[in-house]
């Protein structure tokens, strides 16, 4: 079945559907990762994007639900050079096509993801829409017409609705405030022997005070942090009662929390293979990462420093309080797809939890 993919500037271009035949809308991003389809299809933290891979080849492994990062997939539509229909691996339960379509989500194969890969680094994110039997003129509007990421509020439709408990018998208690966590956050405390409570994005600070917990830890999550204003007063009020760590969305959260500003990135930094360091130690690291926001370093406050950079652009990739029990991380350490350098930070905020 054809299908065609349109930009906001104009871009039109022609392909063939799979998964669901529907029309999707949202902001059109690149991912860089060569594997972790699966991981990224399901990460909460797109929601609201039409992703594209940039590695021509996607599916050749499979599905597995064992890689999720949330209940489902999460992207408003998934844009491939060529398609893979018959994986080969001894894991794969289903195939991309299969997987979408169960998921109600629309993509589109056959289109040069390297020339929209390339206008995209020029002209920066950009609206998008794809379609199937929807006339050219009309598609391009319908892109041009939808609402900006930064118009929309999407946090409250990836995270928990209540209060969620996991419980290993572990040493610690954390409640992590669920802004669209990924399921490998969760693992990696897990394995830490720290039982973890679940509670949404607009869950009051005087509850989680009343659950005194041994710390506090903030999830990535989609779309605009401005626009998250609850989760911002909570970390504001939870400020120095307890540990606090955040990551990607929770690390931007915590920055305005404390007066700091963000700004959006051109085309954001989305894929397994961004370069970290250290500012202590000079140590540089590979991380995954999926954001269209960063914090602006001008705008912080003298109570937080830099601990690390992004070598590509120079943002801000690591915060910490000078006198509080804050950290906070732009990238994934988690991972879930990409390197393990960074799992330190888990290691980090179980040190945290030790000392207080």
């Amino acid at each position: 079945m054809k299908a065609a993919l349109a930009l906001e500037d104009g871009t039109y271009v022609e392909g063939e559907a799979f998964g669901a035949e529907k029309i999707a809308l949202g902001e059109i991003v690149f991912c860089t990762s060569m594997t972790g389809y699966t991981e990224a299809l399901t990460d909460p933290s797109y929601k609201g994007q039409i992703l594209m891979m940039t590695y021509p080849l996607i599916g050749n492994y499979g599905v597995c639900r064992e890689d999720f990062e949330s209940d489902g997939v999460k992207v408003e539509g998934f844009v491939v050079r060529e398609l893979c229909k018959k994986p080969s691996n001894w894991r794969s339960e289903m195939s991309v096509d299969e997987l979408l379509k169960s998921y109600d989500v629309v993509g589109i194969e056959g289109v040069d993801t390297r020339m929209l890969t390339r206008k995209i680094r020029i002209y920066g994110s950009m609206k998008a829409a794809i379609g199937i039997d929807v006339e050219k003129e009309k598609l391009i509007k319908m892109a041009r017409d939808q609402p900006f990421i930064s118009d929309i509020d999407l946090v409250d439709k990836v995270c928990v609705k209540e209060s969620k408990r996991i419980d290993v018998g572990g040493k610690f208690e954390v409640v992590l405030i669920d802004c669209g966590v990924k399921m490998s956050i969760v693992r990696q405390l897990l394995k830490r022997e720290i039982n973890v409570t679940l509670v949404p994005y607009n869950f009051p600070a005087e509850k989680i005070v009343e659950m005194n917990p041994d710390g506090v830890f903030v999830s990535n999550g989609p779309g605009d942090p401005a626009r998250v204003k609850e989760t911002i007063e909570t970390i504001r009020n939870l400020a120095g009662k307890f540990p606090l760590a955040g990551i990607c969305l929770g690390h931007q959260l915590t920055a305005l929390a404390f007066k700091a500003k963000t700004f959006k990135l051109k085309f954001g930094h989305h894929g397994s293979n961004q370069p970290t360091k250290d500012l202590e130690t000079g140590r540089v690291f590979i991380s995954s990462q999926n954001h269209n926001f960063a914090v602006d370093e001008k705008t912080l406050p003298k109570d937080f420093e830099v601990t690390q950079i992004n070598l590509n652009d120079r943002t801000v990739e690591g915060l910490r309080h000078k006198e509080l029990p804050i950290i906070a991380v732009q990238y994934h350490p988690e991972a879930g797809p990409g390197p393990h350098d960074t799992y330190f930070f888990f290691d980090r905020f179980l040190e945290m939890l030790k000392e207080w």
